[in-house]
């Protein structure tokens, strides 16, 4: 394809709302642009890019025996009812009616519509295993969009869904799909990590992310160093504290003055103990009401281990209007000694462990010392309520563990009868009885590759893609266009490059070669083949590597054998 005939915008300045380095270079490069929050367009580049995303998703799935479909994006809240999560979805359930009156929503995910289908189309144990896939726009009404592509309101996913007789035969659906998500992520080009995960609000018992390791992912992981346990923190489960039933201190409850001091570190320094006899009472909105959750000074609030406890559609910190009107308190001395029948005080397993500790006072520059479980307040549930951390040792094995930051490329789940069950989803199995559907549940963001993989392959010109991925695998650059001998060599490459099967970009623009390099280099094309009146003296073109920069000189007549023997060798290093 010729540069001149592509929209490629490309952007001296990066975005100004930009976070993430792959936001900005997304931008610049002419691959994406903004409509409104968390809504973008796809311009050429960026569309062929997710074309070659798609094209290795297809092959894999197919691959493994599963057969695309395509569901509608607009559901009736019929279906959703009966799964019971028209009930549980929060806001971000983008809700509306049409003009009869009947609800619907824009799906963010699509269990309800595929066991729609496969429950009025199936209907003997001989039709099973099936597994159906599709790459499909979804809506999910985030709050705070945000890193470009990575957390959007309107996405692309590759969702699939299997649907198996009994319980074996789910659980080998899922590790299909698990060796499936392996090679298509190595395919690629990423470096990446397959992690325990919770199943959040698509259920379930067994889950697994696929995370791309990034120091600036959005997740954090826990891995051993020493066996293959790896974890997102919100499921690493932490050890059991000891002692579960502590005794009473001594001496009793007792109000300090603790003037100015708010945080944990202040208030040990000031009282003169360690940070771990001080527990934090975290007050929290859930859904409108307050919950109060205890954990140790130096530990940190795990909210998808407090909100299997709570159940609430949404859970967060409360504000401070919240916490004040609960603890008729500033912010910063809640406990929770008298705070009311109406406020549930959920307890960590290790503050439980404790016999002797600081707690808020629930007035301002005020705390208790001495504070017991079950002597000076009551909990409404102990369970592990914290997250996990290096200083915790393998569940496992024992061993030690080490913290990664991850980005979710991919997440799959063992479902069981989640739908299939209030949704009605059954089979006959051979001796006529009906039963329920197993199922199981796989997911890609497929168009939060691009900035995934920009976090983990770009430099200080722009993007770095793998060859897989790359909207080109190589790009001809003539660098006078002025000299007719430059022009005809570069036509010559270009042509005989697309004529064996290349995908090639001809730079034929108009432009100084700072202009082109600078641009090419932003796009990330893998190789560049450079044509210039100085080397064509010498009967030579140069050829660079965009990874690492390296450049060679290569006699013109070899140049596209040359060229695609390094390409094919490239396409290898990334097969599994």
């Amino acid at each position: 394809m010729k540069y001149h005939t592509l929209l490629i915008p490309t952007l001296k300045d990066a975005p100004a709302e930009a976070e993430l380095v792959s936001h900005k270079l997304l931008v610049r490069a002419g691959f994406v642009r903004k409509l409104s929050a968390g809504i973008y367009s796809f311009l050429p580049l960026g569309w062929r890019t997710l074309r070659k995303v798609e094209a290795i998703i297809r092959a894999e799935m197919d691959a493994a025996g599963a057969q695309e479909v395509l569901l509608p994006l607009t559901h009736p809240a019929e279906i959703w009812q009966q799964s019971g999560r028209w009930y549980q979805y929060g806001a971000e359930l983008l809700r509306f009616k049409d003009r009869k009156g009947g609800d619907f929503c824009l799906a963010p995910t699509h269990e309800e519509a595929i066991t729609t289908l496969v429950r009025d189309n199936v209907r003997s144990y001989r039709e099973l295993p099936m597994n159906l896939y599709q790459i499909q726009f979804k809506f999910r009404d985030e709050p705070r969009p945000r890193g470009g592509l990575l957390r959007c309101r309107e996405f692309i996913m590759k969702d699939a869904y299997s649907f198996d007789a009994d319980a074996a035969g789910a659980r080998r659906s899922y590790q299909a799909m698990y060796a499936a998500y392996t090679r298509m992520f190595t395919r690629m080009g990423f470096r990446f990590r397959v992690v325990q995960a919770d199943t959040g609000n698509i259920g379930g018992d067994l889950s697994h992310e696929f995370q791309a390791l990034a120091d600036t992912g959005e997740d954090s992981m826990l891995a051993c160093t020493a066996c293959d346990w790896a974890a997102n923190v919100e499921k690493a489960d932490v050890p059991k504290a000891p002692d579960a039933t502590p005794p009473t201190p001594a001496e009793a409850l007792a109000k300090v003055h603790t003037p100015n001091v708010r945080t944990v570190d202040e208030v040990a320094a000031f009282l003169k103990v360690d940070a771990t006899r001080v527990v934090k009472t975290l007050l929290l909105n859930a859904d409108g009401k307050p919950v109060a959750a205890m954990v140790r000074g130096d530990h940190d609030l795990n909210l998808v281990k407090l909100n299997k406890l709570v159940g609430a559609k949404e859970l967060d910190l409360a504000e401070a209007a919240m916490v004040e009107a609960v603890t008729h308190a500033p912010v910063g001395f809640a406990g929770p000694v008298g705070l009311g029948d109406n406020v549930p005080v959920y307890v960590d397993q290790w503050v439980a462990s404790m016999s002797d500790f600081v707690i808020g006072a629930n007035v301002g520059d005020h705390h208790y010392v001495h504070a017991a479980l079950g002597r000076d307040f009551r909990a409404t549930a102990v369970a592990d309520l914290r997250v996990a951390t290096t200083a915790d040792p393998c569940p496992s094995c024992g061993a030690a563990l080490k913290e990664y930051r991850g980005i979710e490329l991919g997440h799959i789940f063992y479902l069981s009868t989640k739908y299939s069950k209030p949704m009605q989803a059954n089979f006959l199995d051979a001796d006529g009885k009906t039963i329920p559907i197993e199922m199981g549940c796989y997911g890609i963001g497929v168009s939060r590759i691009l900035p995934s993989i920009i976090e983990q392959s770009s430099d200080e010109r722009g993007i770095i893609w793998p060859i897989a991925i790359a909207p080109f695998e190589v790009v001809v650059m003539g660098l006078q266009s002025d000299v007719p001998e430059v022009v005809a060599a570069a036509d010559a490459l270009y042509e005989g490059l697309k004529a064996r099967g290349l995908d090639v970009l001809y730079d034929d623009r108009d432009e100084r070669a700072g202009v082109k390099f600078a641009d090419n280099d932003l796009i990330g094309v893998p190789f560049q083949v450079v044509v210039g009146k100085k080397g064509l003296a010498e009967g030579k073109i140069e050829l660079k590597r965009r990874a690492t920069g390296e450049k060679e000189l290569v006699p013109v007549e070899q140049a596209v054998e040359h060229v695609i023997r390094l390409v094919q060798e490239e396409h290898a290093r990334f097969r599994p």
